[in-house]
Formats: structure tokens, sequence, C-alpha cells
């Protein structure tokens, strides 16, 4: 009895299905970092409109994902990291909810109209988002198997199991989850983000989790040499064939030694590189100064002292504060390091404040820093002096403009 037609139009080879699957996932997660999350959600990233409706047809398909409520969501979760208000945090509600359950959270917030009303703004809709894709988004579930199974015949159910699973599991489940529990973190921003490992191969860069929130506004995660952002790669790719322009990434901070009189460059180049400047901060002062002020041989008490003045004061429990606080009443020092971090750290947070506020802001915080005494301290106040922007091209003048504002209204994970 022939048994072909079990196999579709398309009968092939055990790894001929492998590869199939690793495309189509693959493809799906292109379409998650490169339109949803980078071009429509942080408008770092301006994909060809062509480019978008292939985006916005393939997740239609693929997982039903509808544009405006996956912004939404994801807006929301920038906008309220860490807090109650956070539609999926592993702080809330636990990292084995978020693992298992993390397409459920979303689809909770997605189901709000609030939320998508609040933070939908700017997304597609034309006919096709407002007649198709938002109106019936289980349609395009429903095309994808009919396609598969015709293709493929019976090992059409696995491919259909394998693309159904990709995006509840590795995007909601181990980004939502693992990438605000586990990994490391370059920049200690206000929440707990965290990269998950340096090399961002399978989630097309989406690993790089704690980069991305210390820059939410840059098309490029990967900051350091040894990191790597597949969806950049894409980016590259894509920019060499006309269908995407990068409009904002991080800015890489430049250093001069002069001592030139503190003016509004300076402010402004401290503000654009402010997660360089708290990172900074640490290393060469926090650090250091522990170090002097510990017995090198107690080892185990200069890492604790070390992690709980350079962690975010929001992201320590209780127990963490109370030990803080002793240390901080028991060491005049250490007092004095800390207290500097934290004007350091809500210098730029005013977003009412005017460019005389900041000015006079920092050059009173660098007089003080100068005058304290302690050397790691007054060294450090001179290296922030010597803080400047790079000469750009217009179009990177306006990514410093957006910089400057976006830190003064949304650096903090509660913005």
């Amino acid at each position: 009895m022939n048994l072909d037609f079990l196999y579709g139009l398309m009968p092939l080879g055990f790894w001929a299905y492998v590869v199939i699957v690793f495309v189509m996932v693959q493809f799906t997660f292109m379409g998650i970092t490169l339109y949803l999350h980078r071009d429509a959600t942080h408008r770092s990233l301006d994909l060809h409109p062509a480019l978008r409706h292939v985006f916005r047809l393939w997740l239609w398909m693929s997982s039903g994902m509808v544009t405006r409520e996956w912004v939404a969501v994801h807006r929301k979760h920038h906008a309220h990291c860490e807090t109650v208000n956070d539609p999926h945090s592993p702080a809330i509600y636990g990292l084995k909810r978020v693992l298992l359950e993390g397409a459920e959270l979303y689809k909770a917030a997605a189901r709000s109209c609030e939320i998508v009303e609040k933070y939908g703004r700017g997304t597609p809709t034309d006919w096709l988002e407002r007649n198709v894709y938002s109106r019936y988004p289980s349609w395009g579930i429903m095309l994808m198997v009919i396609i598969d199974l015709v293709l493929f015949g019976v090992p059409g159910i696995l491919i259909i199991a394998a693309q159904m699973l990709a995006v509840p599991v590795m995007a909601a489940g181990v980004i939502n989850g693992l990438g605000h529990a586990t990994g490391y973190r370059n920049f200690e921003c206000a929440d707990a983000a965290r990269n998950v490992v340096p090399w961002g191969l399978l989630i097309a860069g989406e690993e790089l989790h704690n980069n991305h929130h210390a820059f939410p506004s840059s098309a490029k995660f990967s900051l350091l040499p040894w990191e790597f952002d597949l969806g950049w790669f894409y980016i590259r790719v894509l920019q060499q064939l006309g269908l995407a322009r990068v409009l904002r990434v991080a800015p890489q901070p430049v250093r001069k030694s002069s001592r030139d009189p503190i003016d509004l460059e300076t402010v402004r180049a401290v503000i654009v590189n402010r997660m360089y400047v708290l990172r900074e901060y640490a290393r060469e002062v926090t650090l250091p100064v522990c170090r002097e002020q510990f017995d090198r041989h107690v080892g185990k008490s200069v890492r604790v002292a070390g992690k709980l003045m350079v962690r975010e004061s929001l992201l320590l429990n209780a127990s963490s504060r109370k030990h803080l606080k002793r240390l901080l009443e028991s060491n005049k020092t250490f007092a004095t390091v800390y207290g500097f971090r934290e004007r350091l750290s809500t210098m730029w947070s005013g977003a009412h404040m005017s460019n005389e506020q900041l000015l006079r802001n920092l050059e009173g915080w660098i007089a003080q820093a100068e005058a304290s005494g302690i050397l790691a301290l007054q060294n450090f106040a001179a290296v922030l002096r010597g803080y400047s922007v790079r000469s750009t091209a217009v179009s990177e003048r306006h990514t410093l403009q957006r910089s400057v504002a976006d830190a003064r209204s949304t650096v903090q994970c509660v913005d």
C-alpha cells in the first residue's frame, strides 16, 4: 500500500525537517526582534514597509500575535519594570510561573483595552490590521496548520508543534523569566534585567536583555567586544539591501584629558553616557574603596560590601537593605561614597529640570567630590570633567538629543 500521501507534497528526510523547523522558528524570532521590538516598539529601527508587511503576515500565521497588543505589553513592561504593574515580572509572579505561563501572562495583559489603548499608539491601523490581523488572530494559525499539513503531511504536525511552542517557551518564558533572574549584568539599571548569555544566537539577540534595558532605544543589543547580537547581523544585511535604516544605537563614551570648565556639553555627555558613568563609578570608586577599607584577606566582606553598594537600592530585599544600612552607619567613607553614587544616579532623572539646574547640579557634585578627601572619588571627578560627546552627523545629533530626553523622563525602569 502506497503511503506517500502521508508525507504531503514534500516528503523529506529527518534532518531536512529539522532544518525547516529551525529556519521557520528563526524567521519568527526575526519578526519579533526586528519588527515588533526594535521597529514598532522602540523605534530604533526603520524597516522597509514591504518587509514590515512580510513580518506582520508571518507572525500572524506563526503565532497569532497582533502588533498593537505586543507593543503595548512590552512598553508597559519597560514603564513599570519589576513592579506590580509589570505584566510579566519574575519578581512579582515568581520565576516558575513566568517560565511556564509567560504566554498566559502576556495574553492577560493584551486583553486589557486600557493597556492597549495607552501603550499601543503608533502601531499599524491599515485595512489589513483592522479587518484581518486584529479581527481574526486565530485564522493565521489555522492557515499555517493547513499549509504545513499539505506540504509535509504527518511530519507537519510536529513542525506545527515546534512553531507553536517556540515563542511561549523561548521568548515569553526564557527572556521574560531567565532574562530577569539569571545571567550577568553589564549595567546596573533600575531593574533586574540580565544578559542570559553573551551570544544572542537562538533568539536573535534578545538574550542580551540587560544591555537592552540599559539602552532600550538602541537598535544594537551587543555592547562589549565579545558579545554577539544575531539581530544586529540581520540589520546590517538588510541595510545593504536597502530594507532597513538604523535610527538609534547606544552611545560610546568619549573622554578627554582637558580641564576646560564644565558646560552644557559636559552635562549632555554625562547624561547620554549615564549607564557607562555608573559602571565606571562602581569600578573606579566603590570597589577600590571597599578593598581599601577591608583587610585584603577577608575577601567575602569586600564582595558583600561592594555588591550592596553597587546594586540599585530598589532591587535590594529587606535583609540586604538592613545590612547596607548598618554598613553605611559604621563606616563614614562608605557612607560618603554611597551618597555620591546615589546623587549621581538621580541627577538626570528630573523630568522638568532646566538645563541650567542640571549644570549647577553637576558642577556642585564634581566640586564636592574633589573636596571629599577620598582619592578614588577625586580621580573620578576629574574623569567626569572630561566626558564629551562625539562629533556627529545630523542624524546622530538627533540620537543624542533623544537620549537626553529619554534620560530625563524614562531612565528609571519605573518610567
